[in-house]
C-alpha cells in the first residue's frame, strides 16, 4: 500500500447546503474551508474542515431529487453504493443524545458493537443520512 494514499474527502448530496453545513458544524465540530459554484453544471460546494484533518463535502445540484433513503443499518446494507458516515466519539451516550437535540433522528440506541470492546448507535441527519457512532476503547 502507498503511503502516499488516505482518504482527502467524503461527498455528500444534501437539499439544503446552509442548513447542512450549520448541522454538521454543530453536531461534529467541522467549519467551511471553501464554498464554490461549478456553474456548467449548476452544482454548488460547501468543503467543511474538522481539526483533525477529515473533510467532508456536501453538494446541491439543481433539480436533484432524493431516492429512498435506507432507514436503518440493514436496509443500507441491501443497497450497493453510500451505506453511512461514521466518527469516532468519546462518551458515546452523551453525544448520541447531544446530536438528537440537534435534530438527528435516532436509528439504533448505544449499544455494543459486533466488534469486541466497541460501542455503536446509528442515527440520521435531518436529511435522512445515516450516522454512526463508534467508541472504542481508549488505547495505549
Amino acid at each position: 500500500m502507498p503511503d502516499a494514499s488516505r482518504l482527502d474527502h467524503v461527498g455528500l448530496n444534501v437539499h439544503d447546503l446552509a442548513a447542512a453545513a450549520r448541522w454538521y458544524a454543530d453536531a461534529f465540530g467541522y467549519v467551511v474551508e471553501l464554498e464554490l459554484r461549478v456553474a456548467p453544471i449548476d452544482l454548488d460546494i460547501v468543503m467543511l474542515a474538522h481539526p483533525d484533518g477529515t473533510r467532508l463535502e456536501l453538494l446541491r445540484r439543481d433539480g436533484a431529487s432524493s431516492g429512498p433513503r435506507p432507514a436503518n443499518p440493514a436496509e443500507a446494507a441491501l443497497v450497493p453504493g453510500y451505506s453511512h458516515l461514521a466518527f469516532d466519539v468519546r462518551g458515546l451516550d452523551e453525544e448520541f443524545a447531544r446530536i438528537v437535540a440537534l435534530g438527528a433522528r435516532p436509528v439504533m440506541a448505544p449499544q455494543p458493537s459486533p466488534e469486541d470492546g466497541v460501542r455503536m448507535a446509528y442515527l440520521a441527519d435531518p436529511e435522512g443520512n445515516l450516522i454512526e457512532l463508534v467508541e472504542r476503547p481508549e488505547r495505549t
